[in-house]
C-alpha cells in the first residue's frame, strides 16, 4: 500500500525527481510479486512435492511388507548404545536378536530394534522388511506426505518472497549510490564558488 501511495503522491509532484518515481514502481513491482508470483510458485512447488511423495507413498506401501517376529535374546547395550544424544530415543526401544519369515517364505535370524524396554524371549512384535525380509523402515503415510508437500511449498513462496525483497533492496542501494554519486558532482561544480558574496551573479 506504501508503494501505491508513494506513486500517487510523487505523480504530479513539481518537486519529484526520476529516481523518486524509480523507486515508488520498483516498491510497487516488488510488492505484486511477493503477492501474486511467490503464492504461484509456492503452489506449483507443493504440487509436486505432493505428486512425488504420494507416488513414494504408493511404492513403498507395495513394496514393504509388515511381518511378525519372535524375540530369540535381548542384546546387551554396548558402551556406543549410551550416547547422551540418543539416549532419550534408545531408552524406549531394545535390540534383540530376532526370528522372522519373509514375505517370499524364506527364514530370517539376526539383530533388530524392538518397541520398548522389556523384550523377553519368545514375545512376538511387528517388523517391517522388504519382499526378501530385509528389515526396512515403516512406509510413509499418506498424512506426513502431505504435510511435507504444505512444508515444500510455503518454503518455496517464502523463498521467492525473500529473493525478490533481497533484489529490491539491492537495486535500491545501488540507485541511492548513484544518486549520491551525482550530488558530490554536483557539490564539486558548486563548490568554489559556495559562500562568497556576490559569486556567479
Amino acid at each position: 500500500m506504501r508503494a501505491i501511495g508513494g506513486l500517487r503522491r510523487w505523480r504530479h509532484n513539481p518537486l519529484r525527481r526520476a529516481t523518486d518515481l524509480a523507486e515508488a514502481w520498483l516498491a510497487l513491482t516488488s510488492l505484486l510479486l511477493i503477492l501474486l508470483v511467490a503464492p504461484v510458485i509456492g503452489s506449483i512447488v507443493g504440487g509436486l512435492a505432493q505428486d512425488t511423495l504420494q507416488r513414494s507413498v504408493r511404492d513403498q506401501n507395495r513394496t514393504r511388507h509388515l511381518v511378525t517376529a519372535t524375540v530369540v535374546r535381548k542384546l546387551s547395550r554396548t558402551p556406543l548404545d549410551t550416547d547422551p544424544e540418543t539416549s532419550s530415543t534408545q531408552d524406549l526401544r531394545s535390540r534383540v536378536i530376532a526370528d522372522w519369515t519373509a514375505p517370499d517364505g524364506s527364514f530370517h535370524h539376526g539383530p533388530v530394534l524392538v518397541a520398548g524396554r522389556s523384550a523377553a524371549p519368545g514375545d512376538r512384535f511387528a517388523l517391517w522388511t522388504d519382499a526378501h525380509g530385509a528389515t526396512v523402515p515403516r512406509p510413509l503415510d499418506a498424512a506426513t506426505a502431505t504435510t511435507h508437500a504444505v512444508l515444500a511449498g510455503v518454503g518455496a513462496a517464502l523463498l521467492t518472497a525473500g529473493a525478490v525483497e533481497a533484489a529490491r533492496r539491492l537495486l535500491l542501494w545501488r540507485m541511492v549510490r548513484r544518486r549520491h554519486a551525482r550530488w558530490d558532482q554536483e557539490w564539486e561544480q558548486a563548490g568554489p564558488d559556495w559562500g562568497r558574496t556576490g559569486a556567479g551573479s
